[in-house]
């Protein structure tokens, strides 16, 4: 009889991709908890240690070093001791013992990266609006990419916009609007990780709207609307990978140093 309810389980073959899990290196992985991100747009908090920071050798230290009475670590200004806590896009990673921050985000080939910021950075939090619901008795209110849910919004947020949290006071300081001329981050599909401008925008009644970006080397591409993530207005307000564009193989070895022009190779 098959069963019925939630898998508490999940296979390594099963995990997803951007975790980077061997496949001959056991049969389990760890499945992540209910939390503020889907399974498949998140890493739990236990692997982050292990394989991001390498704060950990296995998964007893990584989970000793989580639940820890002192609180070692802070997601979004908050510490969290659950090991398999969902870790998601833009959110802030904080070692409280070293002081040290991260903003967790992706890089072009898909893999989660951290970015080290700034601690004045580490005060806010870009977070994407995906919907927008008149409540019961009139109230307002917006939901976000991290499951927030924000009564009484500014009437100029909509969705798809993306609005900036004081991660202390607990309240939107600042919004992007979703419109030509904004910055944006690909967070889904093909073309994740990288960074550009939006150039033009199509809409199509009753399929997918189709964004136009320019990246920072200027190579245009399209994506669909929901993989993009307003980062600002007139600059980005987030701290981005240095190569946020998609590189050939000979460039990608050029910038590793290992790549040599054919002419160099004749005069050795």
């Amino acid at each position: 009889m098959a069963k019925r309810g939630v898998y508490k389980h999940l296979k390594r073959i099963h995990a997803p991709k951007s975790w980077m899990l061997s496949k001959v290196r056991g049969i389990w992985a760890i499945k992540p908890s209910q939390g503020p991100h889907k399974l498949r747009e998140c890493i739990p908090l236990n692997l982050l240690l292990r394989t991001k920071l390498g704060l950990a050798l296995n998964g007893k230290e990584a989970k000793l070093i989580v639940k820890a009475k002192e609180g070692n670590i802070s997601i979004d200004g908050k510490v969290r001791t659950d090991h398999k806590y969902p870790v998601g896009i833009m959110d802030i990673v904080t070692i409280n013992k070293t002081g040290t921050n991260y903003r967790v985000n992706f890089d072009v080939k898909g893999r989660w990266r951290l970015v080290k910021i700034s601690k004045e950075e580490a005060k806010y939090k870009l977070c994407k609006v995906t919907k927008r619901i008149m409540g019961p008795k009139k109230i307002p209110f917006i939901t976000t990419s991290d499951g927030r849910t924000i009564r009484y919004p500014n009437p100029l947020i909509k969705e798809h916009d993306t609005i900036k949290i004081n991660l202390e006071k607990k309240e939107i300081v600042d919004f992007y609007k979703y419109k030509i001329g904004a910055h944006v981050l690909i967070v889904g599909g093909n073309n994740i990780g990288r960074a550009g401008v939006i150039q033009k925008i199509e809409k199509h009644p009753g399929s997918y709207e189709i964004v136009y970006i320019k990246d920072t080397t200027g190579k245009e591409f399209s994506t669909r609307l929901t993989n993009i993530f307003i980062t600002g207005d007139q600059k980005s307000e987030i701290a981005v990978e240095k190569y946020n564009t998609l590189l050939s193989i000979i460039d990608e070895r050029a910038l590793k140093g290992t790549y040599k022009p054919k002419e160099e190779e004749e005069s050795e």
